[in-house]
């Protein structure tokens, strides 16, 4: 039997029988869910399973078919603005401007922000300096690699130093060394600002060694919540994560490269998944 989720008595992210329907398609389904401050949470599942459509709706980009759910202490439906004002989006899509440098790019991110000019250099200095990219700020973004793109983008989300991070596959397309990098950044995160994150990957191992609990998803529902820990005994005193995602829902995906090869590794999951 597998463990239920247990709603911690403060919910940073809360979400009530939350559906999504795309005509005959129902993409999320009846989904209740509980994160607690300062927790990552990570949703894993096949292209497909609904991950990045409960995100979407969470972050105010999709409006539910049905449910309730608050961000922050703030409904995502009746006070989507201040929900935004209190989250950071890192979606799957590549979001940085190739033909600007990164701190261009983080400029761009503190007018949308509309953060205070007399704090716009420090706050972009200090976002920079914590993704390990200070020495790259002035460089065209369209010469990083991989990695530091998807730094770059977490710094971007980050800027405004939001409750909630959401982060849609951050290492997707990325190899090993890379994904390591971005990941000991954003614990630096948790460390450093407490932020509550909400984590879509293909990963497993990204999601047992980071996640404090997980939640599986197969067509638009969850199958299992618990920690990874905790999943994995439920399969077996020496299961991995992959064996828990084959007993309940089937298989599971890996490259880095420069902004070219991560446009199109994007690309690719949005258009497969």
């Amino acid at each position: 039997m597998y463990p239920a989720a247990k709603a911690p008595l403060s919910a940073m992210i809360q979400a009530e029988h939350l559906s999504k329907r795309f005509g005959e398609v129902v993409a999320a389904d009846d989904i209740t869910l509980a994160i607690a401050p300062g927790e990552i949470f990570g949703l894993i599942g096949a292209n497909g399973a609904g991950k990045t459509t409960l995100v979407k709706m969470l972050a105010t980009l999709l409006t539910p078919t049905s449910g309730t759910a608050s961000v922050a202490g703030f409904d995502t439906m009746r006070q989507s603005a201040e929900v935004r004002r209190h989250i950071g989006y890192v979606p799957q899509l590549l979001s940085a401007d190739g033909d600007l440098t990164g701190r261009e790019n983080m400029l761009l991110s503190a007018r949308l922000y509309a953060l205070p000019r007399r704090e716009r250099d420090q706050l972009i200095d200090g976002a920079l300096s914590a993704m390990g990219l200070a020495d790259a700020a002035d460089r065209l973004v369209k010469t990083y690699s991989g990695g530091m793109i998807r730094r770059l983008e977490i710094a971007q989300a980050m800027l405004h130093r939001p409750d909630v991070l959401f982060m849609d596959e951050p290492t997707v397309g990325l190899d090993p060394l890379a994904r390591d990098a971005v990941w000991e950044h954003v614990r630096m995160l948790r460390q450093s600002f407490g932020m509550t994150m909400l984590v879509t990957t293909h990963y497993l191992e990204e999601a047992d060694l980071l996640c404090d609990r997980i939640a599986i998803m197969q067509r638009g529902r969850f199958v299992a919540v618990g920690s990874p820990r905790d999943l994995k005994l439920a399969v077996g005193p020496n299961a991995t994560l992959d064996d828990v995602l084959v007993h309940l829902v089937g298989q599971t995906s890996e490259q880095e490269g420069g902004f070219g090869d991560v446009r199109r590794a994007r690309h690719s999951a949005i258009v497969h998944g």
